[in-house]
């Protein structure tokens, strides 16, 4: 072996077996690097969002909308001698003509005579919102003797919204510190040399009520508490989780 072979020998190892991460750690001074994070807490829904519809019809307009009021009143205390706590909001009031099932003539060119409707249907719609999950399914039964219930959600009330949103922050900051680790020791650097310079914390987050038609007769308070009786509904609230999407700017000592 000459002279030069027994120096380079050495050398050729020494490069072939010198750590990775110490050569690209040296080159990654000065970095900035762009690190997404996510955080995720879950908890069990304490509030239940209903929507109760009434609807009747009758040749009479007035009658149907006199009907639909005084029923939608009934209703509403029902629902509150039930679940005092619930609150109460009426919406979607409306009054639409009835034609007959006659089939429509093509309309004449000249003195043509609009359809005359042969009744009417008028109805209202209820939302209810309550954290008496326990007292839900009787809530909902007694209600169901005058109204219809044409939808129910469950959620997080606003108080145990708040109370997760710390969890949430303190959940996706943890997994931005340790994305922030792991990249640090792919690039051969250590944790502490990474230098948090911007963090962006964002958050993102319908209903169609289907028209349920329901034909009945005007009926008093005393003709409500001896109506059949209807069975209880079973409810699972289940559970909701809530994301956080954190974005941080991280450059490399």
């Amino acid at each position: 072996m000459t002279r030069l072979a027994r120096i380079l020998l050495p050398l050729a190892f020494a490069t072939a077996f010198f750590p990775v991460h110490a050569q690209s750690g040296a080159q990654t001074g000065g970095t900035l690097v762009i690190v997404p994070a996510d955080g995720a807490v879950t908890q069990a829904n304490d509030e239940a969002r209903a929507t109760f519809m009434l609807e009747e019809q009758d040749k009479d307009k007035a009658a149907a909308a006199s009907r639909v009021n005084l029923k939608m009143r009934q209703g509403a205390d029902i629902i509150r001698n039930a679940d005092p706590q619930a609150r109460l909001r009426t919406h979607g009031y409306y009054t639409y003509p009835v034609y007959g099932d006659e089939p429509i003539q093509p309309r004449p060119a000249t003195g043509s005579r609009p359809r005359q409707p042969v009744g009417w249907r008028v109805g209202q719609y209820l939302d209810v919102a309550t954290v008496n999950l326990t007292a839900l399914p009787g809530t909902v039964a007694a209600a169901q003797k005058l109204l219809a219930l044409n939808g129910l959600q469950f959620g997080l009330s606003d108080a145990a919204s708040a109370k997760l949103d710390q969890q949430r922050i303190e959940a996706s900051y943890k997994n931005l510190n340790a994305r922030i680790a792991a990249i640090a020791r792919a690039m051969g650097r250590r944790a502490a040399d990474a230098v948090l310079e911007t963090i962006d914390f964002d958050g993102s987050g319908a209903y169609a009520p289907q028209a349920e038609m329901v034909r009945a007769r005007a009926v008093g308070m005393a003709a409500a508490r001896d109506a059949v009786p209807v069975e209880e509904p079973s409810f699972e609230p289940g559970e909701t989780t809530l994301h956080m999407r954190v974005v941080g700017k991280v450059k490399f000592k």
